[in-house]
């Protein structure tokens, strides 16, 4: 037997401990130094000479996936086990887009329609949201999942609140008529967000509403105005104010190099607000870029086969209303370990920055579908029609059937080698890849980024034990 390769170890300050922490089975314990070398000494050779504590050590490394066999038996672990996300049947997860609108002009929204006030921006129609229900009703039956989450985004989704409300109010008919346990989050800027809404939602299944700010109120109002340049930080806030307490709050916010050093001024602006303790996360994250900037120094993120410049999704509205996966694609990861003491530091619950996956394109029953109907594995790629998986007409059309073939095979973390944090990053994001590199089966490695969080993580759990 031998360590796997999917173990990471940090040194703890106090003592001779060290916290491991296996991947894979995402088992976490703290040993002393001794334990550490006696895994060593696994690498090493046979342990015939072990002693009868250390063989129960071993017993109880061996249980949790910190020894295996051999390197072929820890790989063939790791295909098991992402076969099984990949065929995982617990959740159906459907992000739907209710329009691809917005009221805000964020400089660095890859929609770029600033100028013509969504003209050609699609929006759902409330045909298209009954046969977007039909589908998803078919899908229930077929899939049979533990539960439905159902997340609107977009665009601005609070832009079309009769696709919503419909969608909303049929699927809560149909998962309580086949008795499936229903979640419903809402992303969104937050501008449109009132109590009305959410009482109207709350009996649909509403478990929570993502909000983004961008800084500080300054900063905020700089990067996310109005389309007519109004700054929009205060009347967020006091809407953030009207309807805390009545679900789930989560504060999001995409950051760069001119505006990171605002988002501790925020966080302090929460700790202060009166709804601070009602807030369920939060969580910050770089804004994605590329390679060579762009002029005006955020990512060329135009669909490549999109049926016009304007049929992409909203790059802050990526990710659920907790913070996961699509999150942390990211550079900046310094900066990102910093926000995320200061978060910690002042109370707020906020994401570990270790389990960031497999996000939902590696699922085979996560879709996401945009307003005219279109399935797309992740929103990151919607309205891109050339990387369209399905309609939820079910009608099959060649190039759609090539696309989802295309996903099926996807898998960028074979050029990953012998990665210990495959099992929680599968490579990065898909969407990153795509548009950064060219190519989705190649990775977008934020290792660094990892690291980092692992070692919070790691001080975490040490503190923890202690406690007890």
């Amino acid at each position: 037997m031998q360590p796997s390769m999917f173990n990471l170890r940090v040194p703890l300050a106090a003592g001779d401990e060290v916290f491991l922490m296996n991947t894979l089975t995402d088992a976490q314990i703290v040993v002393s130094s001794d334990v550490v070398a006696l895994m060593d000494r696994a690498d090493a050779g046979p342990l015939g000479d072990a002693s009868g504590e250390e063989r129960e050590a071993l017993d109880v490394l061996w249980e949790n996936g910190f020894l295996v066999e051999n390197r072929d038996a820890d790989r063939r672990s790791l295909d098991q086990y992402l076969d099984e996300v990949k065929s995982d049947t617990s959740e159906l997860n459907i992000t739907l887009l209710t329009t691809l609108q917005c009221n805000f002009a964020c400089a660095y929204c890859f929609q770029g329609d600033h100028g013509d006030y969504n003209k050609r921006a699609d929006k759902m129609s409330l045909d298209t949201a009954r046969q977007t229900v039909e589908w998803m009703s078919r899908e229930l039956d077929r899939v049979q999942p533990g539960k439905l989450v159902l997340t609107f985004f977009g665009g601005e989704p609070l832009l079309n609140l009769p696709v919503m409300y419909e969608v909303a109010e049929r699927m809560w008919a149909a998962t309580r008529e086949q008795q499936v346990p229903m979640f419903v989050n809402i992303i969104t800027n937050g501008l449109l967000l009132t109590p009305e809404v959410v009482d109207r939602m709350v009996p649909l299944g509403l478990n929570g509403i993502k909000i983004t700010l961008d800084g500080d109120r300054d900063t905020h109002n700089r990067m996310r105005p109005l389309r007519g340049g109004q700054g929009t930080f205060d009347r967020i806030v006091e809407n953030v104010r009207q309807v805390a307490g009545r679900c789930r709050i989560s504060i999001g916010g995409n950051f760069d190099e001119r505006s990171v050093d605002s988002y501790p001024a925020l966080l302090e602006f929460l700790k202060q607000q009166d709804f601070a303790d009602k807030l369920a996360k939060v969580f910050f994250k770089p804004i994605v870029r590329a390679e060579p900037v762009s002029p005006k120094g955020v990512i060329p993120l135009i669909p490549v086969a999109a049926k016009d410049t304007l049929n992409g999704t909203c790059m802050t509205s990526v990710g659920s209303g907790a913070g996961a996966g699509c999150d942390s694609c990211n550079v900046l990861d310094d900066k990102m370990t910093f926000l995320r003491q200061e978060t910690r530091r002042l109370g707020f619950p906020t994401h570990d920055g270790v389990h960031n996956g497999p996000c939902h394109v590696h699922k085979q029953h996560a879709h996401t579908i945009g307003p005219d109907g279109s399935l797309y594995p992740c929103p990151g790629f919607t309205g891109q029609l050339a990387l369209s998986t399905g309609h939820i007409s079910d009608r099959h059309d060649a190039w759609r059937d090539s696309a989802r073939e295309k996903f099926d095979r996807l898998a960028p973390w074979k050029a990953c080698g012998d990665c210990a944090f495959i099992p929680v990053c599968a490579g990065g994001c898909v969407a990153a890849s795509h548009a950064q590199l060219g190519d989705m089966n190649v990775p977008t490695c934020h290792k660094r980024s990892f690291e980092s969080a692992l070692v919070a993580l790691a001080h975490a759990a040490a503190s923890a034990a202690e406690e007890k």
